[in-house]
Order: structure tokens, then C-alpha cells, then sequence
């Protein structure tokens, strides 16, 4: 039985990712490490919280002896790397625990995983698979893609600190030979995601008949992902990547923020007037495109879910949710 150690499970990429290897992978036994902040939500882990290959610790990545004593007791195989502060607004306001929590919080995972799987003087059958995101390049002009290849730039507090714990998973690479992978994935949206998020925010907003704030122009772009193929292409690096390289994960799915907003209106049924324009968000990138080739060509992974079609079935739970409570 191999046992995955999995950080940020109790949150939407998290708990996707659980959810399915629990269900696709029977020889697979997941401890799920969760501090249980605002972006966590025991809600999330309702579908395998009592799964008997499940078990939940409630915890921070930045307690080094909770880390440790995990790593102690139980032999890890792989660590996947959800935990992290992400919401960009957040960091803007308040950036001093996203370098805390990203950023250090990384570190005692490496190190921890280091400490524990040198002692075994074969470290090739471990991985350990850090979650990042394509903001760390920063913006793209109004044609490329980011390719892992790309320039590290970012323009938020959140994504500065997703950048500087990248570039600790590729030290831990480079000089102590620990096993790791990289995945850089475009916006996700689905069932359960944060209320803060943009797709959720427009659909809850617009149930409500309350004005929903568009940024700027409404026109920065973005790939958008479903959560449910982004985590079938983790699952496809942490089965076969080649150690120490980084892996984009996109859908090759492009829309401006006002596009997306008025989709879900038009979805709903509701007017146009519903959006309000709002000054721009501080450091705001227009422009984000992920080059996806590398992992399908690799790793024979492709996005499969449509976002037409997979937008409305999102709406459609939200909608579901609001009037069943």
C-alpha cells in the first residue's frame, strides 16, 4: 500500500484530488494535513472523510514538529503540496503569511521529507510534487503561452511567495538530490470552490440580484481549467514525471473576466446590469496563457471537460446549493 502525504486537502484542489484517488486508486492510502483556515472547509472532505485508506490531521506545514512526527510514524511515499495561502486580494493586504505559510511552510515539508527518506539511501521511488500556479511568471503580452521554460515574474505578494517556495523545491533538486516535481496550472473553477474566487463570487452575486465587481475592464484573460482534469494531470506527474521538472497544466481555454461573468448571467437568466466596474486591482496581470504540450506529450494527459458545458454544471450546483440550505 503506498501512502501519500497530502497538505491542503481540506481545500478545492485538495479535496478534488483526494476525492479522486480514493476512487481510482485502490492500493493508495492518503494522509491529509489541513490547518483549517479560511480556505479550508470540512464540507470539502465529506465525501471521504471516514474512507478507511483516509486520515485526517488537523495541522499547520509551518508546525516543523507535527510535520516531523508524520514523517516519523508513518513510511511517507510521496508528499503532494496543496497547502498554501492563495487568495491574491489576501496577499495584497496583508502578505506576511503567505511568505510564512508558502514559503516556509515549504521549506519544513522538504526538509522533513529530506530527513526521512535519505535515511533510506534510495530516494528513487519517492516524489515529492509541489501545487504552484502559472502566476508566478507574471503577465503575457497579447499573443504567447508560458511554457515551463518561462521567466519567473511575479506581480502579487501571492504569487512572489509561490515563486521563492518553486525555487526551494528546485534547490532541494539540485543540491541534496531529493526527488520533486513542479505543477503550474491556469485558474480552476467547479463545485466548491471558495466564495471569494471569481466564478463563484459572479454566481453567488448574481442568486442574490447583488452587484458583482468586475476589475478594471473586465478584459484580463484567463486559461481556465476544470478542477477534476488539473487534478488528473497532477496524478499523471506524481505517476511518471521524470524528477526535477516542472509540468504546465492548462486547458488552452482563454476567456476575459467579463466574458466569464456574463456567461453566468446569461446562464441565470439575469441582466448585465448586475456588473459593476470597480477601480483595477493593484499589480493586476491581463494576461495569463498556459503551453499544456510538454505534460501531453509526456505523460498522455488532456483536459477533457468543455467549459461551456462544464460552466454550467458549476452554475448549476451553486444554484443547487443556495436553495437547499
Amino acid at each position: 500500500m503506498k501512502t501519500l502525504l497530502v497538505t491542503g486537502g481540506a481545500g478545492f484542489i485538495g479535496s478534488n484530488f483526494i476525492n479522486g484517488i480514493l476512487v481510482h486508486n485502490k492500493e493508495v492510502q492518503i494522509i491529509n494535513l489541513d490547518a483549517l483556515t479560511y480556505a479550508g472547509n470540512m464540507e470539502n472532505m465529506e465525501e471521504f472523510l471516514s474512507h478507511t485508506r483516509h486520515q485526517w490531521i488537523h495541522g499547520d506545514i509551518r508546525d516543523k514538529s507535527i510535520v516531523e512526527l508524520i514523517f516519523q510514524e508513518n513510511e511517507i511515499d510521496a508528499v503532494v503540496h496543496f497547502a498554501a495561502e492563495t487568495h491574491v486580494d489576501r496577499s495584497i493586504e496583508g502578505p506576511e503569511v503567505f511568505v510564512s505559510t508558502n514559503v516556509m511552510g515549504t521549506q519544513i515539508l522538504l526538509e522533513s521529507a529530506l530527513n526521512s527518506w535519505k535515511k533510506a539511501k534510495d530516494m528513487k521511488n519517492k516524489r515529492f510534487v509541489q501545487i504552484s500556479t502559472d502566476e508566478v511568471y507574471g503577465a503575457l503580452g497579447e499573443t504567447g503561452l508560458f511554457t515551463e521554460c518561462s521567466s519567473i515574474d511575479p506581480s502579487s505578494p501571492y504569487a512572489a511567495s509561490k515563486a521563492g517556495a518553486d525555487l526551494l523545491v528546485q534547490s532541494y533538486y539540485k543540491t541534496y538530490g531529493l526527488p520533486v516535481n513542479i505543477t503550474r496550472c491556469s485558474n480552476n473553477y467547479g463545485p466548491n470552490q471558495h466564495k471569494e474566487k471569481f466564478i463563484p463570487m459572479i454566481i453567488q452575486k448574481a442568486l442574490r440580484d447583488e452587484k458583482a465587481p468586475i476589475y478594471g475592464n473586465g478584459l484580463q484573460i484567463r486559461d481556465w481549467i476544470h478542477v477534476e482534469d488539473h487534478c488528473a494531470g497532477i496524478e499523471a506527474v506524481l505517476n511518471g514525471a521524470r524528477p526535477g521538472e516542472i509540468y504546465n497544466i492548462g486547458a488552452s481555454c482563454e476567456r476575459t473576466n467579463l466574458d466569464v461573468a456574463k456567461e453566468i448571467l446569461q446562464i441565470l437568466g439575469k441582466s448585465i446590469t448586475l456588473l459593476k466596474h470597480v477601480p483595477d486591482r493593484l499589480g493586476h496581470d491581463r494576461r495569463y496563457a498556459i503551453d499544456n504540450r510538454k505534460l501531453m506529450n509526456e505523460l498522455d494527459w488532456k483536459p477533457n471537460r468543455k467549459f461551456d458545458e462544464s460552466l454550467r454544471e458549476t452554475v448549476s450546483w451553486y444554484q443547487y446549493k443556495l436553495e437547499n440550505r
